[in-house]
């Protein structure tokens, strides 16, 4: 595994100067991965959306132009709430808390996404392309809904789905499970 994490780190580094990004907490630094104008939505969202306007500079560079957190810097990385994790454009649920786990390699890791049903994505909020920008054959998540860059999946993950989906904090945002009714009686 941390072979694999050096691969990465220096295919990252040799691929992509890092870009300095403020942010709410500071400035941030994100390498972006792969800035391609060439392909074309796969979503229906509104193309007239500005997201520079609706995206702070940091989650307009990795959902957009499809960057990457630097590892071990995402708010969510050690995040331990229970409640479901958001696209941040355009707020659809993505993640579970209960699929998240620590799989040490820097980013947020989940076994499925939300809606998964014995591996059928059908009814999640992500879907799957091929990415070259890691200097080998991996596999991209975006949003269903609206195309936005989440991060990748690999297929070293615990039982019983075997995927690590590794994914930046950035493209998230966290809304805690609200309580029911009986546990305000309690």
């Amino acid at each position: 595994m941390s072979r694999l994490l050096a691969r990465i780190s220096s295919l990252i580094a040799r691929r992509a100067s890092p870009v300095l990004v403020p942010s709410s907490r500071g400035p941030v630094w994100v390498r972006p991965l792969s800035t391609s104008q060439g392909l074309k939505s796969l979503t229906r969202y509104n193309e007239t959306t500005d997201w520079q306007k609706k995206l702070s500079p940091e989650q307009y560079v990795v959902t957009r132009e499809k960057g990457t957190e630097v590892p071990f810097s995402g708010i969510y990385l050690n995040h331990n709430e229970v409640g479901m994790y958001h696209c941040v454009c355009c707020d659809s649920p993505v993640f579970s808390s209960e699929a998240k786990y620590d799989s040490g390699t820097g980013w947020p890791s989940f076994k499925e996404a939300h809606g998964t049903w014995e591996r059928d994505e059908g009814h999640a909020c992500i879907i799957r392309r091929p990415d070259n920008s890691l200097g080998s054959t991996g596999t991209e998540v975006l949003c269903k809904i609206c195309d936005a860059h989440l991060g990748h999946v690999f297929e070293d993950g615990p039982d019983p789905t075997g995927q690590r989906f590794c994914i930046n904090s950035v493209a998230l945002q966290f809304k805690p499970r609200e309580n029911n009714q009986e546990d305000k009686n309690e």
